[in-house]
């Protein structure tokens, strides 16, 4: 065991913890991590259009006339969520080169808008931008494009090929200055590649994707991203800050499908985006740790395991276990490290296959991640009081996972406490 665990300091802690921190994936984390609250406040208007309420009451008489316009905030927000996703990213990547963040944002947003092709709306009168390349849908090309905006003005800028103002010049307008050769690179650069040569940014994209997001979506699929993320918190590195720069965008777009069948009125088409993994598995907070809290603060004997549970109890119940992890401590610790591991592959699988099955409701709504367990699940799944049911069931199998682990914990515990 000290092997294994000396291999995972060494192979896997240290290397992974250098790629949670490389620049570009770290910008792709901060810019999409921005727009969790235009995400949130926008997929709760989905709530509002489609009320959890019998469709004979005068509410639900009232939503489903004026369903046009009460969607109207969910299009400007969560609707077009990669468009907010690009500023954030090109800001972050932007600021991590000592650039200009506000530039690089301005510039990311351009060329992601520089991959859509206008279509004439009503013949003879204006444009329309296909806003559904805005969303999720969008989410990689965002990215990409992103990326590459910050990047060229990087190297416009390294070159020594900018207008450069006297000091006297007010510095927000020197930087509007040095943006302008970086910005004229960036429009020619996409123009051609676009308009020009004709490339289909988002068809290329999503057909490269289409493999990942349907794998994402099955056992299989849920099962890898679990499992890499309590590993690598096995061995004290933010699991979710690693898996989660990689895989979020992919879940953005299960959860944007989902948004768009629910407002569409269409059966939803996927099982898997990130609320599903947060109602249902981390329950707690990762390694499904709510049944180990339970039972230390209400069933532990030794003094420490008695406070340390009363001390996670609080936060446990908001999904918040860091306390509990390097309090037990949990990482490194070969008895408590078995059910941290366990519980959420169990928890996934039944909440997989009953969410299949059609016992409960598919999530579509990113409830905040602080919430108590039942009433978030209660309201990602647009108020399904059977995806209620669930989450309690699951904390009661975290419970049961947890029990004889816990046990041994206890009595270690006692027994140390019995020397001194």
């Amino acid at each position: 065991m000290d092997k294994f665990f000396l291999f995972l300091e060494e192979k896997v802690s240290e290397p992974m913890a250098r790629l949670a921190e490389q620049r570009h994936l770290r910008a792709v984390r901060d810019g999409i991590v921005a727009t969790l609250p235009i995400i949130i406040v926008g997929s709760f208007i989905l709530i509002l259009a489609f009320p959890p309420l019998p469709p004979e009451w005068a509410i639900s008489q009232w939503a489903k006339a004026n369903i046009g316009t009460i969607l109207l905030p969910y299009r400007m927000t969560m609707y077009i969520m990669s468009l907010y996703a690009a500023w954030g990213i090109g800001y972050s990547l932007s600021k991590s080169y000592k650039l200009d963040g506000v530039s690089g944002g301005n510039l990311s947003v351009m060329a992601f808008l520089m991959t859509l092709m206008p279509k004439i709306a009503i013949e003879g009168f204006g444009l329309a931008i296909p806003m559904g390349f805005l969303g999720g849908g969008g989410m990689f090309v965002a990215i990409i494009t992103s990326i590459f905006a910050v990047e060229i003005m990087r190297l416009v800028l390294k070159s020594g090929f900018k207008i450069t103002m006297p000091e006297q010049v007010p510095s927000s307008v020197a930087r509007s200055f040095e943006a302008l050769t970086p910005t004229a690179a960036v429009v020619i650069i996409m123009t051609l590649i676009t308009i020009v040569f004709g490339f289909d940014w988002h068809g290329v994209v999503a057909a490269g994707l289409a493999p990942f997001v349907k794998t994402s979506d099955t056992w299989i699929g849920v099962m890898i991203p679990v499992s890499l993320i309590t590993l690598f918190w096995s061995a004290g590195i933010h699991g979710v800050s690693v898996v989660g720069s990689v895989a979020r965008p992919i879940w953005t777009i299960l959860l944007d499908g989902n948004t768009a069948a629910h407002a569409a009125g269409e059966a939803m088409p996927y099982i898997a985006p990130e609320p599903f993994y947060q109602w249902f598995i981390w329950i707690g907070g990762a390694g499904a740790t709510i049944g180990l809290v339970l039972l230390l603060a209400f069933a532990a004997k030794s003094k420490y395991a008695k406070s340390l549970g009363r001390t996670a109890l609080a936060p446990g119940l908001f999904n918040i276990n860091e306390p509990l992890i390097f309090g037990a401590p949990i990482v490194l610790n070969p008895i408590l490290l078995i059910p941290f591991i366990i519980a959420p592959v169990v928890m996934g699988t039944i909440a997989y296959i009953a969410t299949s099955l059609g016992m409960v409701g598919k999530v579509f709504i990113l409830a905040p991640w602080t919430l108590p367990g039942p009433i978030g699940a209660y309201i990602a799944t647009g108020g399904d009081w059977r995806a209620a049911v669930l989450n309690v069931i699951l904390i009661g199998v975290s419970v049961v996972i947890y029990y004889p682990f816990f046990k041994m914990y206890d009595k270690q515990q006692l027994e140390l406490e019995t020397q001194e």
